[in-house]
């Protein structure tokens, strides 16, 4: 890699280092261009997986897709099977993001065995924390938190920082919808301070949100809209609309159980529009809940049963546990006249 291209290749890499995404994809854009045309084959791999990255941080999944399957067809061709898990393994986490946690289990668990044939230990422990993270998706908590363990004994052993610190996150986020808040604010408290002296935005975002989400949980819904909104600051500032959109969605639950219903719609709107650009079912799911609990709130019982339906629908067909049992509480507590506004972790 030389020349011009690595001069913009590294750019980019200082750029998506400080989670500044948009710069950095087009200096990766414009490197990429300049292997493409000196058919330098190794360094268009380095540069398509490095924009797949960088779309997956910023929260386009569909666009990081796109690069990783790319990425993947070059390093096969190449007979690279280092850069050939690695594409996996982004490939499993776009796919999981986008619903697909089943395609995205069996890239998972090939980027893994991969990475254990290679003895590449960080890859592997790599590999287990996304699958932790697939499991989650799925509704299968338990498997989320063993793997989520597993992922900081390897990173812990390895005294990568920022593995660490994402393995708490993994952890505070099942601990939450295992009910175990005091579990999960531990751990996001120890991610936060990890993240503070790595000085990584994204993650101090990242924990930023899941202590808001505690802080919601046990109640305190002031206190948890001041965590939102440190969030959203950076989140707006990286870019990464997917992980802005979530902490709307969060800003509009809090707001609900504070009973300002007007603002609580408005932020599951907004929300709304965001998943939709980035095609997060998941995250959508949440959103017709929050609006159709709005409409009961308001009156509109027999409207907010058909909101609840359509998405109950929608939770089946992707086949999310977490999200299927939510619907299925709300529609019952609509069916029932009784257990509203609902506090869903």
């Amino acid at each position: 890699m030389t020349g011009p291209a690595r001069k913009y290749f590294l750019q980019a890499e200082k750029h998506r280092k400080s989670a500044e995404y948009s710069r950095a994809i087009s200096l990766y854009q414009k490197a990429l261009a300049q292997f493409r045309d000196r058919s330098d084959v190794n360094g268009t791999l380095d540069c398509v997986l490095s924009l797949a990255d960088t779309f997956r941080a910023k929260g386009d999944f569909t666009e990081a897709g796109i690069h990783y399957t790319e990425g993947l067809e070059i390093a096969q061709a190449l007979d690279d099977m280092t850069a050939e898990a690695d594409a996996m393994a982004g490939l499993g986490l776009s796919m999981r993001a986008l619903g697909n946690w089943k395609f995205a289990l069996d890239l998972i668990g090939r980027a893994g065995r991969s990475y254990r044939l290679l003895n590449d230990k960080k890859g592997e422990a790599f590999s287990v924390w996304a699958r932790g993270g697939a499991y989650r998706i799925k509704g299968d908590i338990k498997k989320a938190l063993k793997d989520f363990h597993a992922a900081l004994k390897k990173f812990r052993q390895l005294k990568d920082s920022s593995g660490v610190a994402y393995s708490y996150c993994g952890l505070g986020g099942s601990s939450r919808i295992a009910g175990k808040f005091g579990d999960s604010g531990k751990y996001y408290s120890l991610a936060n301070r990890m993240f503070s002296r790595l000085k990584d935005r994204f993650g101090l975002a990242y924990s930023y949100c899941g202590l808001g989400n505690v802080q919601r949980m046990k109640g305190d819904y002031k206190g948890a809209l001041d965590y939102f909104q440190k969030a959203e600051v950076l989140y707006r500032q990286i870019g990464d609309r997917v992980s802005y959109a979530y902490t709307l969605w969060s800003i509009g639950t809090s707001w609900k159980m504070l009973g300002e219903y007007g603002k609580a719609l408005k932020s599951f709107q907004a929300a709304s529009e965001f998943f939709s650009q980035t095609k997060d079912p998941r995250g959508h799911i949440y959103c017709i809940l929050g609006a159709g609990e709005i409409d009961y709130l308001n009156g509109r019982g027999k409207r907010a049963g058909k909101v609840f339906l359509k998405a109950l629908k929608l939770a089946e067909r992707y086949r999310f546990g977490v999200e299927t049992g939510y619907a299925k509480r709300l529609l019952t507590s609509c069916e029932r006249g009784k257990g509203f506004p609902v506090n869903l972790p």
